[in-house]
Order: C-alpha cells, then structure tokens, then sequence
C-alpha cells in the first residue's frame, strides 16, 4: 500500500491534490485523483494543477483514458478543458472520455471554441489531429451506471452539496476492490448505503475548530463560513457514515482547511470519535494499491 513497491499493482489510486477549495498557493494542490485499473486510466476531478501532478507522478498525459467530474466547482473543473489540451499536445492519439453533471457537453464544446485560433493553427502548422474529436463529453443528469469496462465499472450517486444538487459520488467496482469517492457533499447517511461493505471509501472532510482561522483572512469571510459549514461533512460525521457503511479503509480528502497546519493526528482523532477501523489522510502524489 505504498508507492515503495517494486512491483506495479493493478489498481491503485493517486491523490495528485488534496487540498479543498479554488484557492491557489505554493502548498497542496487542488482537487484532482487518478484512479488506474488494469491499465485503464481515470481521472477524477481537474483542479488546478491537475496536469503538472501527473507528470510527477510519471503517469504519461497522452495515456488518459477517462474523465469524470463530480460537480461544477472551479476547484473540481477549473483544468478539465487544459487536462485533455495538454494531453493532446504531448501525442494524444485515442480519444478521452469524459462524465460529469448537466453542463460538461457545454464546457467541453466552450472550451474548443476559446481555443479554436490556436487548436486550428497547430493542426495546419504542426500536423497534429484534431482534439476536438478525442475528447468526447457526456451529461450525467442520474445516479447509476456510468461506464463499465471488461475490467471494472462506474457508478454515479447524487448528494446534496448545497446550493448544488447536480453534485456525484462516484463507485468504482473493480477486480481488485470497491473504491467510492464521496465528492464534496453535506453530511449525508445515505451515502452510507452507496459505500456498504467498500474496501477504500474516499471522503472529503472538514475541521470545524479551523473554521475561523480559515475564513478570516477573506473579506466574504462570514459567508464563506456559512456555506463551509452547511455544505461539506466534518471529520466527526464522516465517522459516522464510515461505521455505517462498514469499510475497510477511510481515506480523508479534499481536506479543508487543506492549507493550515491541521495535523495528521487532529484529523485521525476526530474521526476516532465516531468510527474504530482503519483511517488514512490523504496528501499530494500519496499512492494507494488495491488489494488492500
């Protein structure tokens, strides 16, 4: 469960940017996960910096596979458009396809016209395909099937992350385990039920003490806070919906704060008050291999 190993595993998951929030520094990245089975590469979410953590983790931009977006928060889509465009200029030949709430198709087809002048010129110019055909976008307006490969398969659960309702957790059922990503969402019991008997369950999490110190260096501080603390699950109430869910293995992400000096043992301590298995806190580039 290292990225120590000599050998490579079959699934495994790299957080490549656990930080919550649109905010931009020289600490944690912003929200982005590579999700790869058997060979098949899955990218969850394209916060800022997406593409650069890719290549440090050595994972190759031209050998995507999928996209999957939970929900139109910058910090969550920001890069999504830049990610397949990088992808292409370093030798994308098969096409990328990509998932997300009402609206991808829009941005997917957005994005291209922004950058028609340059996409047109380096094909005419440098003899490159046109990206426009390997990217190929489509709406998810319901929870369900996904997509499914001979290896593993997809599956979409709606959770409120208030005001957004268009908001997905996403399963992944794969030869090696289940691994279930909670996207940013509420505290939510049900999402328990999505997650029964999952080995891995990725959770974002908040620490409510920090709540102050993160919204009072924000001239919206006092409505940053309200929509903080009515929108995401404390890391008391991810406890709960872990126990309930009986997982193998939580892993806390999409930490927020993610850029103050919460540690690992403050995060793991809260959650201990509502859940005794075992518990993990995500950090950049941090790999996770399947079977647990």
């Amino acid at each position: 469960m290292s990225s120590s190993q000599q050998t490579k595993p079959r699934t495994r998951i790299v957080f490549l940017g656990t930080k919550g929030g649109p905010r931009v520094d020289n600490g944690h990245s912003n929200p982005a996960n590579l999700i790869e089975i058997g060979g098949t590469r899955v990218v969850l979410d394209c916060g800022m910096g997406v593409s650069r953590q890719l290549a440090a983790a050595g994972v190759p931009l031209n050998s995507l596979n999928y996209i999957l977006i939970t929900h139109h928060h910058s910090d969550h889509n920001l890069e999504y458009g830049n990610l397949a465009y990088n992808a292409w200029v370093t030798g994308l030949a098969t096409p990328i396809r990509s998932f997300g709430p009402v609206g991808i198709e829009r941005m997917t087809n957005a994005y291209w016209e922004l950058n028609a002048f340059d996409v047109d010129t380096r094909i005419d110019d440098e003899g490159r395909p046109d990206p426009r055909k390997l990217l190929i976008a489509r709406d998810i307006d319901r929870g369900g099937m996904v997509f499914e490969t001979d290896d593993f398969s997809v599956t979409a659960f709606r959770t409120p992350h208030p005001p957004i309702i268009d908001n997905f957790a996403y399963k992944f059922a794969t030869p090696d385990g289940t691994i279930v990503f909670s996207s940013d969402t509420i505290y939510n019991p049900a999402l328990a039920k999505f997650a029964e008997g999952a080995d891995v369950l990725v959770h974002e999490a908040l620490f409510a003490p920090y709540i102050d110190r993160l919204v009072a260096r924000v001239r919206n501080g006092a409505t940053l806070g309200k929509h903080l603390l009515e929108s995401h699950t404390t890391a008391q109430d991810v406890g709960r919906v872990a126990t309930a869910a009986g997982v193998k293995l939580l892993v806390l992400n999409h930490l927020v704060p993610g850029d103050l000096d919460v540690t690992d043992e403050q995060w793991t301590s809260a959650v201990r008050e509502n859940f005794g298995g075992k518990v993990m806190v995500a950090r950049d580039l941090m790999e996770l291999a399947l079977p647990l």
